[in-house]
């Protein structure tokens, strides 16, 4: 479905949008340039809306036959939602992941795109332009950063993990207890701002693993495919490895290898 030159395109074009509609607004947005969508801590700007129609509009020129599911266009109709169950081949994207950050003028934010069919992601691009960072992966031909390899890290068995978490804001107090569990299992966790650069420290071996109490495919799609390529891998409160078109049992974990996934998530059985 994506060979070289469509690669390729992908990501110039994934860099192009974030270089002309959301870098210029870093550290430079105006009160009327944000807006909340569900409550306080559910940001969307400016860049983001702008970011998203570019991409809207470029992607399928790029794969005709393509249809996107983006983020803001879900916020507005629900329904597009469904397109990821569908049989086109389908752009996943979030125009700026970490919106909090981006507003805060920090730099942990990042533009995400993953193509999908049938449910299934075949490649991913990951750009996180003020930390001069673009990670890439292939379904079955392994995962780049700045076009060089990477792989997850190595730990020995029961060692001591790090692992980004969802906020606690956004948790009730089932899933608070569930997080609270991994601090007795030898695990220091620390809670995510920008999913899809957590990933990406997954991937590169920074990070031991992620651990998240939410579905939307924009924040994962990428990603889980990414930490896959450089050799990890992923585990829902089933045991079965995480569905972008949705269904999941909670939490979730994608970590560097699938022992650490299945240790994450079976400490916070523990919490329930």
């Amino acid at each position: 479905m994506i060979d070289d030159a469509l690669f390729k395109a992908v990501e110039d074009a994934v860099r192009a949008v974030a270089e002309a509609s959301v870098v210029p607004r870093w550290r430079q947005l105006t009160a009327a340039d944000i807006s909340h969508k569900t409550g306080p801590g559910d940001l969307v700007t400016v860049a983001d809306r702008e970011a998203e129609a570019r991409l809207t509009e470029q992607l399928p020129a790029l794969l005709p036959g393509s249809v996107v599911v983006g983020e803001e266009a879900v916020h507005a109709d629900p329904s597009v939602l469904r397109r990821i169950g569908g049989g086109d081949p389908v752009w996943i994207v979030d125009p700026v992941d970490g919106t909090a950050n981006f507003v805060a003028g920090r730099p942990e934010f990042a533009t995400l795109v993953a193509l999908a069919q049938d449910g299934e992601v075949h490649a991913s691009w990951t750009y996180v332009p003020c930390l001069g960072l673009m990670a890439t992966a292939r379904r079955g031909a392994g995962a780049l950063l700045n076009g060089e390899p990477i792989r997850t890290a190595e730990g020995a068995e029961g060692a001591a993990l790090t692992v980004a978490t969802s906020q606690f804001s956004f948790l009730d107090e089932q899933e608070r207890r569930q997080f609270d569990v991994l601090g007795s299992g030898g695990v220091t966790a620390r809670q995510c701002t920008c999913a899809g650069l957590d990933y990406l420290e997954v991937a590169r071996g920074a990070l031991d693993a992620v651990a998240f109490t939410w579905e939307s495919p924009w924040d994962h799609a990428a990603g889980v495919l990414l930490v896959a390529e450089a050799g990890g891998a992923g585990v829902t409160a089933a045991g079965e490895p995480f569905r972008i078109a949705g269904g999941n049992a909670f939490p979730f974990s994608v970590a560097r290898d699938e022992a650490t996934a299945r240790r994450v998530v079976g400490l916070m059985a523990g919490g329930r």
